[in-house]
């Protein structure tokens, strides 16, 4: 048995005994009251004692576990997986009515052959079979209302289990989108490289160690830091730089206070490519992107809209596998903004004790 299973079979067990308790001293509420003066005359229980009533409540005690231990057993209240269906709540019903009378019998006998104190009364006679209907009644209807509980929280429990194990399905097909459209680019970069200006090249197979490094090491993570985020771009726009020289510059101007704020590994890094891949980049239209942060915790990547003149409309999966990352992971919509001469992305920076409070 589950940790999970042996804690829910112990909260069960304490419930019913505290059911059994409350249910003993209610259902002897009049011999209480008779016994504490309430009843002028004590005409309804002539001649009560105190160890009578007592004898009473510890009897019903006992027989309400024993119904419940009964009833758990038979029916298989405490499982989930049973099906407990209305034929089997009133098959319940009457066998607790049974063994209830059964038991209400049986210790007026031990009464009569054992001297064993209890209540004598003409009253008491005829409620003894209304307790049984009442104790009946309890002993299904509180098994029932535990069973359907417990039974709508597991229900509750798989369905959030299912909703995440979907969220991670979605996100890591989402990565393995995003990754070899990355690698081909470079690999076409450096094998340009490599046959035109072999320094360079060596240079450029170092940062795109360092790039690829990065990439294998998040590529677990969920979330990274937007510091390790910033310390990989550096890398990447070398890689970049190296490739259009002079015609792509990047200006990156974050406060440090963001630095332990989080976002999903390779934003930036998508942000980056779409802004080179939609846009001319020539030395009559040099690209310039900007990488800034904003007071309000948000992350602008920005550049200027010179769309090249071949169609390099191209599938959207970077931008828009973006948007769905944010989506999953933070419960966070970003934000584009375009017009005529620029086109800006806003991602929100999380505050990372925002998100830990949120995950528990």
């Amino acid at each position: 048995m589950t940790d999970a299973g042996k804690k829910y079979g112990t909260k069960y067990r304490w419930s019913l005994v505290i059911i059994s308790v409350a249910v003993s001293f209610l259902i002897h509420i009049p011999e209480l009251i008779d016994l504490l003066g309430g009843l002028e005359n004590h005409n309804v229980f002539p001649g009560i004692q105190t160890l009578e009533v007592i004898n009473e409540i510890f009897f019903s005690f006992v027989a309400l576990l024993f119904l419940f231990w009964l009833t758990t057993v038979v029916f298989r209240f405490n499982e989930t997986t049973a099906k407990i269906s209305w034929q089997k709540l009133i098959l319940s019903f009457l066998l607790c009515w049974l063994a209830s009378t059964l038991l209400s019998n049986a210790f007026y006998h031990l009464h009569q052959s054992f001297d064993i104190l209890a209540v004598q009364s003409t009253a008491h006679h005829y409620l003894h079979p209304i307790r049984d209907f009442i104790i009946s009644g309890v002993v299904t209807g509180s098994c029932y209302i535990i069973y359907i509980t417990r039974r709508q929280q597991k229900i509750l429990l798989e369905n959030q289990q299912l909703k995440l194990e979907n969220i991670l399905s979605q996100y890591e097909s989402l990565k393995s989108q995003l990754n070899p459209h990355m690698l081909f680019n470079s690999l076409n970069t450096l094998r340009s490289l490599i046959r035109e200006e072999p320094v360079k090249a060596q240079n450029y197979t170092q940062e795109l160690s360092n790039v690829l490094r990065y990439m294998l090491q998040e590529n677990d993570s969920k979330h990274t830091t937007l510091a390790r985020e910033l310390e990989f771009i550096e890398g990447y726009t070398f890689l970049l730089e190296m490739r259009y020289e002079d015609n792509l510059v990047f200006e990156i101007e974050t406060d440090k206070h963001f630095n332990s704020h989080l976002l999903p590994p390779m934003s930036l890094q998508v942000l980056i490519e779409n802004a080179v891949k939609h846009n001319e980049i020539s030395n009559r239209h040099p690209l310039r992107v900007s990488i800034r942060t904003t007071d309000d915790g948000m992350l602008h990547v920005c550049n200027p809209r010179q769309p090249k003149r071949t169609d390099s409309s191209g599938t959207g999966i970077g931008l828009d596998n973006l948007v769905k990352r944010y989506h999953l992971l933070f419960d966070k919509e970003i934000t584009i903004d375009r017009n005529e001469k620029t086109f800006c992305v806003s991602i929100p920076l999380i505050n990372p004790g925002n998100h830990e409070n949120t995950d528990h």
